[in-house]
C-alpha cells in the first residue's frame, strides 16, 4: 500500500481555491468543531499556539476521521522537528519566517527520505506508515509531501524569485501580520506599503508555477484575494472566532 494520496496538495495541483481555519486551542475536540464547518482544510499551529507533539498528533487523528486534509505549522523550519512531525502522519507543512532559496532547499531535503533528501528512516512504529500497514509508504511517500514556505519579513520579499525557482517548494503563503510588523507598521497589516508588498509578491507568484496563500481574517480581505486568484485563504483562527462570538452574545443579551 502507498502512502496516502495528498489531497491539499492535489488541490493545489489542480488550481482550486480552498479556504481554511488555523486551530490554536491545542485541543482534539475545537479541531473536531472546527471540521463541522465547511472548511476545505484545517492548519494546526504550533509556532503561536500551546500545542505539542501529542496535541498535534490527537488533532491529527480527529480530522482525519473527518475526511478533512490537515497541515501542521511548525515552531521552526528545523529538521528535527519536521521529522516528528511527517512521522505523525502529517504531508504538508507551512514552515514560518522563510527568507532564502537555500533555506526553502533545507526544507525540501528535510521532508524527503535519502537520496533525495536527509528525512530518517524510521517509521515502522510510526502513524505516518500506517505502523507499517503502507508496505509501499518508503517509495511513495516523498511524491505526497506539500511544503507551503511562509513569506513575512522583508527578506522574505527579497528572496521571493529564489523561493519560486526552489524545486520541491509547492506553495508560498503570505503572512501579512509579521509582514506588517517588519515593514515597520506593526498592528496595520492593511497599511498601503504593506498593501503594495503584498500585491507585487502574489503577482510574482501568480506568474510562476507555484501556488499562492495568505492570512485574511476580514471578510472583505478574503474575497478579494479569492478574486484576484490566490489558491488558498485562512479565513478564520479558531480562538478569534470563538472570543469575537461570545462577546457578541454577551453585549448583546446583558441586561442594561
Amino acid at each position: 500500500m502507498a502512502a496516502p494520496v495528498n489531497t491539499f496538495k492535489k488541490s493545489l495541483k489542480e488550481g482550486r481555491q480552498t479556504i481554511g481555519c488555523w486551530l490554536t486551542q491545542g485541543t482534539a475536540i475545537a479541531a473536531e468543531i472546527a471540521c463541522t464547518a465547511d472548511f476545505d482544510w484545517l492548519l494546526i499551529d504550533t509556532e503561536h499556539s500551546p500545542n505539542d507533539m501529542p496535541s498535534v498528533l490527537a488533532q491529527l487523528q480527529a480530522i482525519a476521521g473527518y475526511g478533512k486534509p490537515a497541515a501542521v505549522r511548525p515552531p521552526i523550519g528545523e529538521a528535527h522537528v519536521i521529522k516528528q512531525i511527517l512521522d505523525l502522519g502529517c504531508q504538508t507543512l507551512i514552515v514560518p519566517m522563510v527568507e532564502s532559496g537555500d533555506q526553502a532547499e533545507m526544507l525540501v531535503r528535510a521532508m524527503r527520505y535519502p537520496p533525495h533528501g536527509i528525512r530518517g528512516v524510521g517509521g515502522a512504529g510510526a502513524r505516518a506508515t500506517g505502523f507499517s500497514a503502507h508496505a509501499d509508504y518508503l517509495t511513495t511517500a516523498n511524491d505526497e509531501m506539500c511544503l507551503v514556505v511562509q513569506v513575512e519579513s522583508r527578506a522574505g520579499l527579497d528572496a521571493i524569485d529564489d523561493l519560486i525557482a526552489v524545486d520541491g517548494v509547492d506553495a508560498i503563503f503570505i503572512g501579512p501580520s509579521d509582514l506588517s510588523a517588519n515593514l515597520g507598521h506593526i498592528g496595520n497589516p492593511g497599511a498601503p506599503e504593506v498593501a503594495s508588498a503584498i500585491d507585487a509578491a502574489l503577482d510574482k507568484i501568480a506568474a510562476s508555477d507555484k501556488a499562492s496563500g495568505i492570512m485574511a481574517l476580514d471578510p472583505a480581505a478574503a474575497r478579494h484575494y479569492l478574486d484576484r486568484g490566490v489558491d488558498f485563504v485562512a479565513v478564520a483562527i479558531d480562538a478569534t472566532t470563538l472570543a469575537r462570538s461570545l462577546r457578541a452574545i454577551a453585549t448583546e443579551m446583558k441586561p442594561r
